[in-house]
Protein backbone atom coordinates (compact mmCIF):
# COMPACT_ATOMS: atom_id res chain seq x y z
CA UNK A 1 0.00 0.00 0.00
CA UNK A 2 0.99 3.79 -0.16
CA UNK A 3 1.68 5.36 2.58
CA UNK A 4 3.60 9.03 4.02
CA UNK A 5 5.88 7.71 6.11
CA UNK A 6 7.67 9.93 8.89
CA UNK A 7 10.97 7.71 9.50
CA UNK A 8 12.59 10.48 12.00
CA UNK A 9 11.75 13.46 13.68
CA UNK A 10 12.22 16.77 11.86
CA UNK A 11 10.65 20.54 11.30
CA UNK A 12 7.68 20.17 8.89
CA UNK A 13 9.49 22.49 6.69
CA UNK A 14 12.02 19.87 5.78
CA UNK A 15 9.06 17.59 3.91
CA UNK A 16 10.15 14.69 6.36
CA UNK A 17 6.80 12.50 5.35
CA UNK A 18 8.07 10.63 2.70
CA UNK A 19 5.67 8.42 -0.38
CA UNK A 20 6.24 4.55 0.59
CA UNK A 21 5.03 1.33 -0.15
CA UNK A 22 4.55 -0.43 2.60
CA UNK A 23 3.12 -3.75 3.47
CA UNK A 24 -0.63 -3.42 3.48
CA UNK A 25 -1.75 -4.41 7.21
CA UNK A 26 -3.57 -7.66 8.74
CA UNK A 27 -6.00 -7.24 11.34
CA UNK A 28 -4.86 -8.66 14.21
CA UNK A 29 -7.88 -10.36 16.78
CA UNK A 30 -10.04 -8.07 17.66
CA UNK A 31 -9.14 -5.12 15.04
CA UNK A 32 -10.86 -3.98 11.84
CA UNK A 33 -9.23 -2.94 8.94
CA UNK A 34 -10.28 -0.13 7.21
CA UNK A 35 -10.01 1.13 3.22
CA UNK A 36 -9.33 4.11 4.08
CA UNK A 37 -11.33 6.88 2.20
CA UNK A 38 -9.66 10.24 3.69
CA UNK A 39 -7.71 11.67 6.62
CA UNK A 40 -7.87 15.07 8.10
CA UNK A 41 -5.07 16.60 9.34
CA UNK A 42 -4.56 18.16 12.60
CA UNK A 43 -1.69 20.31 14.72
CA UNK A 44 -1.00 17.54 16.89
CA UNK A 45 0.02 15.40 13.95
CA UNK A 46 2.49 18.40 13.77
CA UNK A 47 3.99 17.73 17.64
CA UNK A 48 4.04 14.46 16.52
CA UNK A 49 6.37 15.06 13.80
CA UNK A 50 8.01 18.18 14.89
CA UNK A 51 8.68 16.24 18.43
CA UNK A 52 7.26 18.32 20.67
CA UNK A 53 5.60 15.85 22.40
CA UNK A 54 8.00 12.44 23.35
CA UNK A 55 8.83 10.61 20.47
CA UNK A 56 7.05 6.77 20.82
CA UNK A 57 7.04 4.93 17.76
CA UNK A 58 9.09 5.13 14.76
CA UNK A 59 9.12 4.93 12.26
CA UNK A 60 5.28 5.88 11.90
CA UNK A 61 2.47 6.81 9.53
CA UNK A 62 0.76 9.72 11.04
CA UNK A 63 -3.19 10.58 11.28
CA UNK A 64 -6.18 10.15 13.70
CA UNK A 65 -9.29 11.51 11.76
CA UNK A 66 -9.56 8.39 9.76
CA UNK A 67 -12.79 8.09 7.56
CA UNK A 68 -12.96 4.86 5.66
CA UNK A 69 -14.85 1.14 5.08
CA UNK A 70 -14.10 -1.89 6.73
CA UNK A 71 -12.37 -4.03 4.29
CA UNK A 72 -11.30 -7.20 6.54
CA UNK A 73 -12.17 -8.46 10.17
CA UNK A 74 -9.81 -10.26 12.48
CA UNK A 75 -10.80 -13.24 14.68
CA UNK A 76 -13.35 -12.42 17.46
CA UNK A 77 -14.83 -9.50 15.45
CA UNK A 78 -18.85 -9.41 16.11
CA UNK A 79 -19.72 -5.71 15.94
CA UNK A 80 -18.78 -4.11 12.10
CA UNK A 81 -20.05 -5.80 9.57
CA UNK A 82 -17.72 -5.61 5.83
CA UNK A 83 -18.23 -2.34 3.77
CA UNK A 84 -19.47 -0.74 6.54
CA UNK A 85 -18.15 3.03 7.20
CA UNK A 86 -16.16 3.87 10.28
CA UNK A 87 -13.97 6.67 11.69
CA UNK A 88 -10.98 6.04 13.53
CA UNK A 89 -10.18 9.09 16.17
CA UNK A 90 -7.06 9.79 18.01
CA UNK A 91 -7.89 7.31 21.20
CA UNK A 92 -7.36 4.05 19.92
CA UNK A 93 -6.93 1.41 23.01
CA UNK A 94 -7.14 1.04 26.91
CA UNK A 95 -6.65 -1.45 29.47
CA UNK A 96 -10.15 -1.33 30.54
CA UNK A 97 -9.52 -2.66 33.90
CA UNK A 98 -8.02 0.54 35.56
CA UNK A 99 -9.79 2.86 38.07
CA UNK A 100 -10.28 5.52 34.94
CA UNK A 101 -11.53 3.29 32.67
CA UNK A 102 -14.03 2.29 35.41
CA UNK A 103 -14.85 5.16 36.61
CA UNK A 104 -15.64 6.72 32.83
CA UNK A 105 -12.69 8.72 32.27
CA UNK A 106 -10.80 6.29 29.94
CA UNK A 107 -8.75 9.22 28.27
CA UNK A 108 -6.72 9.28 31.57
CA UNK A 109 -5.66 5.45 31.25
CA UNK A 110 -1.95 4.93 32.14
CA UNK A 111 -2.26 2.17 29.31
CA UNK A 112 -3.62 4.36 26.47
CA UNK A 113 -2.66 3.87 23.18
CA UNK A 114 -3.02 6.79 20.22
CA UNK A 115 -3.31 6.30 16.84
CA UNK A 116 -0.60 7.93 14.28
CA UNK A 117 1.73 7.89 17.41
CA UNK A 118 2.03 4.50 19.11
CA UNK A 119 0.56 2.85 15.74
CA UNK A 120 0.25 3.62 12.34
CA UNK A 121 -2.38 5.87 11.41
CA UNK A 122 -4.43 7.30 8.15
CA UNK A 123 -2.19 8.82 6.26
CA UNK A 124 -2.23 5.53 4.18
CA UNK A 125 -4.25 3.63 2.15
CA UNK A 126 -5.13 1.33 5.25
CA UNK A 127 -5.24 1.30 8.49
CA UNK A 128 -6.58 -1.15 11.57
CA UNK A 129 -8.06 -0.35 14.50
CA UNK A 130 -9.26 -2.31 17.22
CA UNK A 131 -13.58 -2.73 16.36
CA UNK A 132 -14.21 -1.43 19.90
CA UNK A 133 -12.46 2.28 19.04
CA UNK A 134 -14.28 2.49 15.87
CA UNK A 135 -16.93 5.12 15.08
CA UNK A 136 -20.04 4.55 13.37
CA UNK A 137 -20.65 7.52 11.10
CA UNK A 138 -23.64 9.08 10.69
CA UNK A 139 -25.30 8.91 6.89
CA UNK A 140 -25.94 12.93 8.16
CA UNK A 141 -21.74 13.47 6.85
CA UNK A 142 -20.05 12.38 3.37
CA UNK A 143 -16.59 11.33 3.91
CA UNK A 144 -14.68 14.93 3.75
CA UNK A 145 -16.91 16.31 6.26
CA UNK A 146 -16.96 13.33 8.79
CA UNK A 147 -13.16 13.32 8.78
CA UNK A 148 -12.89 16.91 10.76
CA UNK A 149 -15.41 15.34 13.14
CA UNK A 150 -12.69 12.59 14.66
CA UNK A 151 -10.96 14.95 16.79
CA UNK A 152 -11.12 18.27 15.64
CA UNK A 153 -14.63 17.63 16.78
CA UNK A 154 -14.33 15.24 19.35
CA UNK A 155 -11.87 17.38 21.41
CA UNK A 156 -13.57 20.61 20.73
CA UNK A 157 -16.75 18.82 22.28
CA UNK A 158 -14.69 18.08 25.41
CA UNK A 159 -13.51 21.40 25.84
CA UNK A 160 -17.03 22.35 25.65
CA UNK A 161 -17.92 20.01 28.29
CA UNK A 162 -15.03 21.04 30.63
CA UNK A 163 -15.49 24.74 29.96
CA UNK A 164 -18.99 24.58 32.09
CA UNK A 165 -20.75 26.72 29.59
CA UNK A 166 -24.20 26.82 30.04
CA UNK A 167 -26.92 27.03 27.59
CA UNK A 168 -27.27 30.60 26.50
CA UNK A 169 -24.27 31.97 28.02
CA UNK A 170 -20.94 33.48 26.67
CA UNK A 171 -18.46 31.68 25.24
CA UNK A 172 -14.75 32.98 24.23
CA UNK A 173 -12.63 31.14 21.83
CA UNK A 174 -8.56 31.72 21.38
CA UNK A 175 -7.57 30.39 18.04
CA UNK A 176 -10.51 30.19 15.07
CA UNK A 177 -8.76 26.59 13.56
CA UNK A 178 -9.81 23.09 12.79
CA UNK A 179 -11.26 22.54 16.39
CA UNK A 180 -12.95 25.73 17.08
CA UNK A 181 -14.98 26.19 13.83
CA UNK A 182 -16.85 22.95 14.69
CA UNK A 183 -16.82 24.32 18.48
CA UNK A 184 -18.51 27.16 17.39
CA UNK A 185 -21.80 25.44 15.25
CA UNK A 186 -22.16 23.68 18.47
CA UNK A 187 -22.50 26.43 21.18
CA UNK A 188 -24.57 28.61 18.82
CA UNK A 189 -26.79 25.74 18.27
CA UNK A 190 -27.22 25.74 21.95
CA UNK A 191 -28.28 29.46 22.08
CA UNK A 192 -24.30 30.81 23.08
CA UNK A 193 -22.76 34.07 22.11
CA UNK A 194 -19.44 33.38 20.83
CA UNK A 195 -16.38 35.58 20.98
CA UNK A 196 -13.27 35.00 18.90
CA UNK A 197 -10.22 35.94 19.16
CA UNK A 198 -7.55 35.18 16.84
CA UNK A 199 -4.73 37.05 15.14
CA UNK A 200 -5.60 35.33 11.12
CA UNK A 201 -7.56 38.09 9.22
CA UNK A 202 -9.06 35.26 7.32
CA UNK A 203 -9.75 32.94 10.62
CA UNK A 204 -11.56 36.13 11.86
CA UNK A 205 -13.61 36.60 8.43
CA UNK A 206 -14.57 33.10 8.83
CA UNK A 207 -15.74 33.54 12.36
CA UNK A 208 -17.45 36.35 11.45
CA UNK A 209 -19.56 34.32 8.37
CA UNK A 210 -20.21 31.77 10.94
CA UNK A 211 -22.03 33.91 13.61
CA UNK A 212 -19.66 35.12 16.21
CA UNK A 213 -21.18 38.07 18.39
CA UNK A 214 -17.59 39.77 18.55
CA UNK A 215 -14.33 39.16 16.72
CA UNK A 216 -11.39 40.59 17.38
CA UNK A 217 -6.95 40.26 16.98
CA UNK A 218 -6.97 41.50 20.78
CA UNK A 219 -8.58 40.08 23.93
CA UNK A 220 -8.61 43.67 26.38
CA UNK A 221 -10.97 44.72 23.10
CA UNK A 222 -13.63 42.21 23.79
CA UNK A 223 -16.61 44.44 24.62
CA UNK A 224 -17.77 41.91 27.67
CA UNK A 225 -16.44 39.53 30.07
CA UNK A 226 -17.05 35.76 28.91
CA UNK A 227 -18.78 33.03 31.13
CA UNK A 228 -16.51 30.44 29.57
CA UNK A 229 -13.45 30.13 27.32
CA UNK A 230 -11.66 27.48 25.51
CA UNK A 231 -8.02 28.47 24.16
CA UNK A 232 -7.17 26.14 20.89
CA UNK A 233 -3.93 27.99 20.38
CA UNK A 234 -0.96 26.09 21.80
CA UNK A 235 0.12 29.47 22.99
CA UNK A 236 0.93 29.40 26.95
CA UNK A 237 0.75 33.23 27.15
CA UNK A 238 -3.03 33.45 26.17
CA UNK A 239 -3.79 31.71 29.96
CA UNK A 240 -3.49 35.12 32.18
CA UNK A 241 -5.28 37.07 29.54
CA UNK A 242 -8.06 34.43 28.88
CA UNK A 243 -8.60 34.24 32.93
CA UNK A 244 -9.23 38.24 33.06
CA UNK A 245 -11.73 38.36 30.65
CA UNK A 246 -13.64 35.89 32.15
CA UNK A 247 -16.12 36.83 34.76
CA UNK A 248 -16.19 35.48 38.87
CA UNK A 249 -16.69 32.00 38.81
CA UNK A 250 -15.82 31.48 35.20
CA UNK A 251 -13.82 28.40 33.42
CA UNK A 252 -11.21 28.25 31.40
CA UNK A 253 -10.41 25.35 29.09
CA UNK A 254 -7.23 24.77 28.19
CA UNK A 255 -7.90 21.99 24.46
CA UNK A 256 -4.34 21.18 23.73
CA UNK A 257 -2.62 18.21 23.72
CA UNK A 258 0.83 20.52 23.86
CA UNK A 259 1.20 24.46 25.36
CA UNK A 260 4.32 26.17 25.41
CA UNK A 261 4.98 27.35 28.98
CA UNK A 262 2.52 29.62 30.92
CA UNK A 263 3.81 32.62 32.41
CA UNK A 264 3.73 33.87 35.87
CA UNK A 265 -0.15 35.23 36.83
CA UNK A 266 -1.48 37.67 39.24
CA UNK A 267 -3.71 35.77 41.78
CA UNK A 268 -5.93 38.39 42.38
CA UNK A 269 -6.43 39.30 38.67
CA UNK A 270 -6.44 35.48 37.25
CA UNK A 271 -7.70 33.27 39.08
CA UNK A 272 -9.14 34.79 42.29
CA UNK A 273 -13.32 34.77 42.51
CA UNK A 274 -13.27 31.09 41.91
CA UNK A 275 -12.23 31.07 38.08
CA UNK A 276 -11.41 27.78 37.33
CA UNK A 277 -8.52 26.08 35.17
CA UNK A 278 -9.49 22.61 33.50
CA UNK A 279 -6.88 20.86 31.22
CA UNK A 280 -8.39 19.00 28.04
CA UNK A 281 -6.65 15.19 28.31
CA UNK A 282 -7.90 13.59 24.36
CA UNK A 283 -11.47 11.73 24.91
CA UNK A 284 -13.46 9.56 25.72
CA UNK A 285 -15.39 7.16 23.30
CA UNK A 286 -18.57 8.55 25.12
CA UNK A 287 -17.21 12.30 23.95
CA UNK A 288 -17.01 10.32 20.24
CA UNK A 289 -20.59 9.20 20.16
CA UNK A 290 -22.19 12.02 21.51
CA UNK A 291 -20.39 14.38 19.27
CA UNK A 292 -21.13 12.62 16.43
CA UNK A 293 -25.36 12.32 17.14
CA UNK A 294 -24.81 16.21 17.97
CA UNK A 295 -23.23 16.97 15.15
CA UNK A 296 -25.71 15.08 12.68
CA UNK A 297 -28.10 16.32 14.34
CA UNK A 298 -27.56 20.00 14.05
CA UNK A 299 -26.12 19.22 11.13
CA UNK A 300 -21.84 20.55 11.96
CA UNK A 301 -20.62 21.63 7.90
CA UNK A 302 -17.51 21.26 8.40
CA UNK A 303 -15.42 23.57 6.41
CA UNK A 304 -12.25 21.91 4.79
CA UNK A 305 -9.39 21.79 1.94
CA UNK A 306 -8.39 19.13 0.51
CA UNK A 307 -5.17 17.24 -0.43
CA UNK A 308 -4.08 14.79 -2.34
CA UNK A 309 -2.29 12.44 0.42
CA UNK A 310 1.50 12.67 -1.76
CA UNK A 311 0.80 16.60 -0.42
CA UNK A 312 0.71 15.73 3.07
CA UNK A 313 3.91 17.69 4.04
CA UNK A 314 2.38 21.25 2.39
CA UNK A 315 -1.17 19.84 3.85
CA UNK A 316 1.05 20.42 7.24
CA UNK A 317 3.37 23.50 6.33
CA UNK A 318 -0.30 25.25 5.20
CA UNK A 319 -1.31 24.50 8.81
CA UNK A 320 1.61 25.62 10.85
CA UNK A 321 1.38 28.90 8.99
CA UNK A 322 -2.57 29.27 9.64
CA UNK A 323 -3.15 29.33 5.76
CA UNK A 324 -6.18 26.81 5.87
CA UNK A 325 -9.56 28.25 6.65
CA UNK A 326 -11.30 24.93 8.69
CA UNK A 327 -9.96 22.03 8.15
CA UNK A 328 -7.56 20.02 5.63
CA UNK A 329 -8.16 16.63 4.37
CA UNK A 330 -6.15 14.03 2.59
CA UNK A 331 -8.21 12.59 0.64
CA UNK A 332 -7.53 9.03 -1.30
Amino acid sequence: MKAMLLRKIAPIDTSPLVLTDLPTPEPLAGEVRLKVHCCAICRTDLHVIEGDLPEAKLPIVPGHQIIGTVDRLGPGCTKLQLGQRVGVAWLRHTCGTCGFCHGRRENLCESAVFTGYHADGGYAEFACVPEAFAYPIPDAFDDVEAAPLLCAGIIGYAALRRSQICRGGRLALYGFGSSAHVVIQIALHRGCEVYVVTRGERHRELARRMGAAWVGECAADMPVKADSAIIFAPAGELVPTALQQLRKGGTLALAGIYMTPIPEMDYERCVFYERDIHSVTCNTRDDGFHLLAEAAEIPIRPHTTGYDPADANRALQDLKNDRINGTGVLTF
